[in-house]
């Protein structure tokens, strides 16, 4: 549910960012893909894939095409920043450094270290492989 929740609220903001002529950092990560936790009807794959798309440059800061730990967690804490915004909760720094190196495990559902776009959206979707 978690997931569902920031994937519609990612898919609800990052429509102003997939207007943008070209993928470009975003200042609030809340335009990117999400997770989250409301019962709220999760978006279709084509949108993730298409929100991983427009916002993956800007977390794969070495340009290898995948997202190592450090930046797959840069993307999942902005995204917790937001939902944290939304709904008026706060977590502790230690415990949002936990759900981010879980979300990153599973995630990397072929255990390489890094997280591709087909695994991101695998995951965001709901369907973490």
């Amino acid at each position: 549910m978690v997931r569902a929740f920031f994937l519609t609220l990612g898919i609800a903001l990052a429509a102003p960012a997939l207007a943008q002529v070209g993928p470009t950092p975003q200042k609030d990560a809340a335009q990117g893909s999400a997770q989250g936790n409301a019962a709220q009807p999760a978006a279709s794959g084509d949108g993730v894939a298409s929100i991983v798309e427009t916002e993956f440059p800007a977390y794969d800061q070495n340009h290898d095409g995948q997202l190592d730990k450090a930046e797959f967690a840069r993307w999942m804490v902005a995204l917790k920043d937001q939902e944290m915004k939304a709904t008026g909760k706060t977590l502790a720094p230690a415990e949002i450094a936990a759900w981010s190196d879980g979300a990153f495990v599973t995630a990397d559902t072929d255990k390489s270290g890094t997280v591709s776009k087909p695994e991101l959206i695998g995951y965001l979707s709901g369907g973490a492989g």
